[in-house]
């Protein structure tokens, strides 16, 4: 079973209770499998390793060890960790598992025949077992060998979490309680952008902030100073309509200046030589008006540099007002989740999701290749 461990380990070698959740959402899935006896062989990564070298001196920092000794913890039950996910020694421990044990194999990156959907990895992993599944939504935009090609060698399934995630994600785009609200912020504008054009006609509201309100300024023709863009092509950019009345973008911003190292609030068009750093007061009570009247909320990225809290007022907000939501609220992307933790209540959060990256995609409208390969 592909899984998603991707979580932080701690200097100290140990997965913390607050970093969990990732593990904690695949539970359900593997302990539908031990009540039906199965042995169950899980695969996962952690983090981006630089292509393998002999597994004998890796960097531990990357190892899924801590993992296996989380997952003992929140499962209650033995968990055995194999040192190399492929080979004769992996090869060796499944033969001799007995019905209802559990192994996790070590990080599937260290291979870079993994992130290359490699077909004779893939088949090197299936020859392990009988049955697939895809419990990773978390990387299932992603084609790697795990995820992707592993799939033509065995039969293959959707686990609990994954069919989860996609249905829950549907159900907010396609039928939904309305007003339907998106909150778009962060970087990586050129994953976020093509949401707005997905999604513009089938959402009531979208929100938004941080390098993509940047260029969304940028694109009406509203100075931005020096603020990042994130290296979009605005030209094509300028394809989606920004003009439309279910577009709201900051009207007031914190900024920085470089030289002088001042911090001010401004209205927009009055950048100059400073760099947007945050959402100003207006803007976030404009924004948490338009959370508070929303039934379905999707958050996915910060307002603006939450982490020095000199730009943290606006994530904050946010933050404060969609934890106050009771009905439907999804977030995703490490950052938001960061962001509601430290400001909000996830307690209070509807849905989690497991994968910043591959929500984006969904929303976004493009086909993930590991939800295709299960068709």
């Amino acid at each position: 079973m592909r899984v998603g461990f991707n979580v932080p380990v701690g200097d100290d070698g140990i997965v913390d209770n607050k970093e969990d959740w990732r593990i904690k959402a695949s539970l359900p899935t593997i302990e539908y499998l031990l009540k039906k006896e199965a042995k169950i062989i899980l695969i996962s990564h952690l983090g981006r390793p630089k292509e393998k070298q002999e597994l004998k001196v890796k960097n531990q920092e990357y190892s899924l060890s801590p993992v296996a000794e989380r997952l003992k913890e929140l499962l209650n039950y033995k968990i055995k960790f194999i040192d190399d996910c492929v080979g004769n020694k992996v090869k060796s421990a499944v033969k001799k598992m007995q019905a209802g044990e559990i192994i996790l194999l070590e990080n599937l990156r260290f291979y870079k025949e993994e992130k290359n959907d490699d077909e004779e990895f893939a088949k090197n992993l299936a020859s392990l077992a009988d049955i697939y599944i895809n419990n990773a939504f978390s990387v299932s935009h992603r084609k790697h060998a795990s995820v992707h090609a592993i799939t033509k060698f065995l039969p293959s399934y959707a686990g609990l979490l994954l069919e989860k995630e996609v249905d829950i994600l549907s159900k907010a785009i396609n039928n939904p309680k309305r007003p339907v609200t998106i909150i778009i912020g962060g970087a990586k504008v050129k994953t976020k952008v093509p949401i707005i054009k997905n999604l513009i006609n089938k959402v009531d509201h979208i929100i938004v902030g941080g390098v993509v309100a940047n260029v969304i300024l940028k694109i009406k023709g509203i100075d931005t100073g020096k603020s990042l863009l994130d290296g979009v092509d605005l030209k094509k950019a300028k394809e989606i309509n920004f003009e439309s009345e279910k577009l709201y973008v900051p009207v007031d911003v914190v900024v920085y200046n470089p030289k002088t190292k001042k911090i001010s609030l401004q209205a927009i068009g009055k950048v100059g030589d400073n760099e947007i750093l945050d959402i100003g007061t207006e803007s976030a009570n404009l924004y948490s008006k338009i959370i508070a009247d929303s039934e379905t909320i999707i958050w996915n990225g910060p307002m603006g540099m939450f982490e020095d809290k000199n730009f943290s007022f606006g994530t904050k907000e946010i933050a404060k007002a969609v934890a106050k939501k009771l009905n439907c609220t999804i977030i995703g992307g490490g950052d938001t989740i960061a962001a509601v933790d430290k400001f909000g209540d996830l307690e209070k959060i509807t849905y989690i999701c497991t994968g910043g990256g591959a929500m984006l995609e969904f929303l976004a409208g493009k086909k993930l290749p590991g939800l295709e390969a299960l068709e």
